[in-house]
């Protein structure tokens, strides 16, 4: 998985390539609480490279969503890929999480 961050307005964007599953989770559980330790209480994730994301990733999000909570903070999610989309109105997690098409969506 590649992972790299940037700042747009008051959020954190986390972009993520690759597959998100068991074994690559955890990189993303520890760039949302690095962001979080850093006072970075808006974080977006961006989805749109990601190609395979697994009930582990869903988990991490959740995980991370609930840590956000407790600083009044948002965990707000970025794709337009239908494949990934699909997975988040399955099982309902586009109602849970703000979802936005493009990273411009933010500002």
């Amino acid at each position: 998985m590649e992972l790299s961050t940037e700042d747009i307005g008051e959020h954190r964007l986390i972009k993520l390539g690759g597959e998100v599953d068991i074994y690559t989770a955890p990189m993303l559980r520890e760039a949302i609480v690095d962001a979080i330790d850093k006072g970075h209480y808006k974080v977006a994730v961006s989805l749109d490279d990601v190609d395979f994301l697994d009930s582990t990733g869903l988990g991490v999000l959740m995980g991370g969503l609930r840590r956000i909570k407790q600083h009044d903070g948002e965990l707000e999610i970025v794709c337009s890929k239908e494949d990934i989309l699909r997975i988040f109105k399955i099982t309902g997690l586009n109602k849970v999480f703000k979802m936005y098409e493009h990273p411009e969506e933010l500002l």
